[in-house]
């Protein structure tokens, strides 16, 4: 049971450009949001023909399995920020390159499945991390990639950075 609701996070408390996946996180109980948000996307997921794994809708773009992997290992680095900003620590935190992460990852050599093992293990403990979170704890700030953020701004945008990568996935790679 949550010790406080998460509420949306006001545009001060974080870039601009992470507006576009808050405002995909419908409004309710976000840990709900989040933990229906899984059931929904490992379903999908795990859905995808073997043919269709390593396809990518035009070519310098990322594989199905890319994007599997890229949301796993987003929702990592924003779990981490949020785990660091929420304990008060107020050491800044470097930004990361996704375009530099997906490669060196080599997810077209495992299994959708294996992905999609990895990815509903992640948003666990997304959700294990921010369930007891307090009212004090959500609103800590902290920076990343040289801008302020809150704690629950991350907690949106994982939700709307997935919600972003599944809506890809079905538009553009039809699954």
């Amino acid at each position: 049971m949550p010790l406080a609701t998460i509420p949306r996070p006001q545009a001060d408390e974080h870039v601009p450009y992470y507006g576009r996946y808050i405002a995909l996180v419908p409004d309710g109980d976000l840990i709900s949001i989040l933990q229906d948000q899984m059931e929904d996307t490992s379903r999908v997921l795990r859905a995808i023909p073997v043919e269709k794994a390593d396809h990518a809708y035009t070519e310098g773009k990322w594989t199905v399995k890319e994007v599997i992997g890229h949301m796993g290992d987003v929702e990592r680095v924003m779990s981490y920020r949020a785990l660091r900003f929420a304990r008060a620590d107020a050491t800044e935190l470097p930004g990361f390159d996704e375009n530099t992460y997906v490669p060196a990852a080599n997810f077209g050599r495992r299994t959708v499945d294996d992905l999609v093992d990895e990815l509903v293990a992640v948003r666990a403990a997304t959700i294990h991390l921010l369930r007891p979170l307090d009212d004090a704890a959500l609103a800590r700030r902290g920076a990343a990639n040289g801008a302020e953020i809150s704690v629950r701004a991350l907690a949106y945008i994982i939700a709307g950075h997935e919600r972003h990568h599944m809506s890809v996935l079905r538009e553009r790679y039809g699954v």
